[in-house]
């Protein structure tokens, strides 16, 4: 019931704070310098005034600005986000069919990145000190130093273009004509470089996070009291300083899973990879503000559902946190 509730109450605060997020964007989005009537007649070489007019009458961004904020929230209430011009398709099927792809892109970076860096930062912690701890620790950092484009580069140039080990670019082998597992196996290969290259800056940051969070839970006297009882240094480490510690973890962790689909943006732009983070970059080139603003509405939708599951997962850590609530 408690769970229940707590959902309840985060989905309409999220419904509230996602309005609030699409009025903003509609705001900053119309703040920016030109629009698709201007870079539609000017690809068309007759950019004369009367063009841009018509285009303008054509797309509704001749109306009054408070009109077309109106018009704007009202659609997205029908989950109506517009028409692509550029795309000559709703926004919401555009979305839709790149979608899968950004799922699978940051699933699978979020959980490589979660599951190695708790790993090694359990390692570390039980080795302080010592040289395993120093090598998981100077690997951690020069992963999180490294700028994500420039790993991505590196990736396709390394394991693509001079051993030929994987794919570089791309979801799939285009006419490759498969179908079921040989498909799925195809797709795999192409996720393996862009997956790693998004995930290893988060995974530096969830390992020198787990480290930090098991070695200050190893000095609770709850900790010492399980020493004192006699019991074995793995189920202390195990049950009593993991547990506790990983809830920093899931509260950074369920903060940074959106920030994954802003780093995709990069990483599917490098990739070539068929997501939304690649819909973004190319739809802002073109000025194309129906499919601007539902990939950010989509993004956000993305990040409250990810808090929203991070308040669950906490609740079910640390039962103690839904009796305090």
């Amino acid at each position: 019931m408690q769970i229940a509730g707590t959902i309840l109450s985060r989905l309409f605060k999220a419904a509230i704070t996602l309005l609030a997020i699409a009025i903003l964007n509609f705001f900053l989005v119309h703040a920016a310098p030109g629009d698709p009537a201007t870079v539609l007649a000017g690809e068309a070489g007759a950019a004369d005034e009367q063009m841009i007019a018509d285009l303008k009458a054509r797309f509704g961004l001749d109306q009054p600005f408070h009109i077309q904020l109106a018009r704007y929230v009202g659609n997205i209430v029908t989950l109506d986000l517009g028409y692509s011009f550029r795309q000559g398709q709703p926004v919401l099927d555009l979305i839709l069919d790149r979608l899968p792809a950004t799922l699978i892109l940051t699933l699978t970076a979020f959980w490589i990145s979660l599951l190695a860096g708790v790993a090694l930062g359990v390692a570390a912690s039980a080795r302080v000190g010592k040289f395993t701890d120093t090598l998981i620790t100077s690997v951690a950092l020069l992963f999180y130093a490294t700028p994500l484009y420039w790993a991505a580069l590196m990736a396709v140039l390394v394991f693509s273009v001079q051993l030929g080990w994987l794919p570089g670019f791309g979801y799939e082998t285009v006419g490759s004509g498969f179908s079921g597992l040989a498909r799925a196996w195809d797709i795999l290969k192409h996720l393996i470089l862009p997956a790693l290259t998004l995930g290893l800056f988060f995974m530096a940051v969830y390992m020198r996070m787990t480290r930090a969070s098991m070695l200050e839970v190893a000095q609770q006297d709850f900790v010492k009291t399980a020493r004192a009882k006699g019991l074995a240094p793995a189920t202390i480490r195990r049950r009593h300083i993991l547990r506790n510690a990983l809830l920093p973890v899931v509260t950074l962790a369920g903060l940074q899973a959106g920030q994954l689909v802003g780093g995709a943006v990069l990483t599917e732009t490098v990739f070539a990879w068929p997501g939304i983070g690649r819909l973004m970059f190319e739809s802002l080139a073109a000025r194309d503000y129906n499919t601007i603003l539902g990939v950010f509405l989509v993004s956000a939708a993305m990040v409250i559902v990810f808090n929203i599951l991070t308040d669950i997962v906490y609740r079910l850590i640390d039962p103690r946190i839904g009796h305090k609530a």
